[in-house]
């Protein structure tokens, strides 16, 4: 069911691979609330996956954009304000990746090299974003910004390794930018943090399925779904929250409250 809560905006994606991926149905969902879209994602991605069959669904281009690189953000903005004609009302920050994670190492292993590439992957990447848009006015006054997260930010799950500090990191760019941007022109910074969901990322992470099936039992709702996701991230880029900003929300079924589910005793 459509209410039109995007009508009229024009909102970038990014890292929208195929359709597990949470940022596909966010797209989809923004398209069917009346958004005009611009798609991002990174050379290999749009090789790997399925970037392009997204984008004609949703009637919107697709710029090849590799979001470690200044110079290809830089790009990205002036082609999606030239296409848009207008500042953004709407960004979705979807990316990460551990070379650490892939490779099995744990985290008192990792290797030192990878782990700078999961940082800059997987939240340097939101600083540069929110950066270069900053200074190419790329931002209507009022818009909403989000990047999506998962609570190994705040709480130890040993396989998901050097990303808990990424995210970490993402969770405190965003709170930063939501005090700058939110001075500067009343725009909203958001972080959501995720249910486990069964995405390419996250099925690359080594017992993925017991994590997946421990959360949805310590849930009292069970493991929010990737579409349900979406559904919550519209209301973010909605003004239905123009007053939520700085935060990190947790989308997760209930189980960041969770101490103990009393079946599992």
């Amino acid at each position: 069911m459509s209410y039109g809560l995007l009508k009229g905006k024009w909102g970038l994606i990014t890292g929208a691979l195929d359709e597990r991926s949470i940022a596909w149905h966010v797209a989809y969902r923004a398209y069917e609330e009346g958004a005009r879209l611009i798609m991002t994602n990174a050379p290999v991605a749009l090789r790997l996956g399925k970037p392009k069959e997204l984008a004609e669904k949703v009637a919107a281009p697709l710029i090849p954009a590799d979001l470690t690189q200044i110079a290809d953000i830089e790009k990205l903005y002036e082609e999606a304000l030239r296409h848009a004609g207008r500042p953004l009302d709407f960004v979705l920050h979807s990316i990460g990746m551990s070379p650490n994670v892939r490779k099995g190492k744990l985290y008192p292993e990792i290797d030192y090299e990878y782990y700078a590439k999961t940082l800059d992957v997987s939240a340097i990447s939101f600083h540069k974003l929110l950066q270069i848009g900053r200074a190419k006015g790329a931002f209507a006054r009022g818009a909403s910004i989000v990047a999506l997260s998962y609570i190994a930010a705040q709480r130890v799950f040993p396989r998901y390794g050097d990303m808990s500090d990424a995210k970490a990191l993402l969770e405190s760019i965003g709170r930063m930018f939501g005090y700058f941007l939110g001075k500067e022109l009343s725009i909203r910074v958001n972080i959501v943090s995720q249910s486990p969901t069964p995405t390419t990322a996250g099925t690359g992470i080594q017992g993925f399925d017991k994590m997946f099936a421990y959360a949805d039992r310590m849930s009292p709702l069970g493991n929010a779904s990737a579409e349900a996701c979406a559904d919550f991230i519209i209301v973010l880029f909605s003004d239905l929250s123009r007053g939520i900003t700085m935060q990190t929300i947790y989308h997760d079924g209930g189980f960041s409250s969770m101490g103990i589910e009393e079946t599992l005793l």
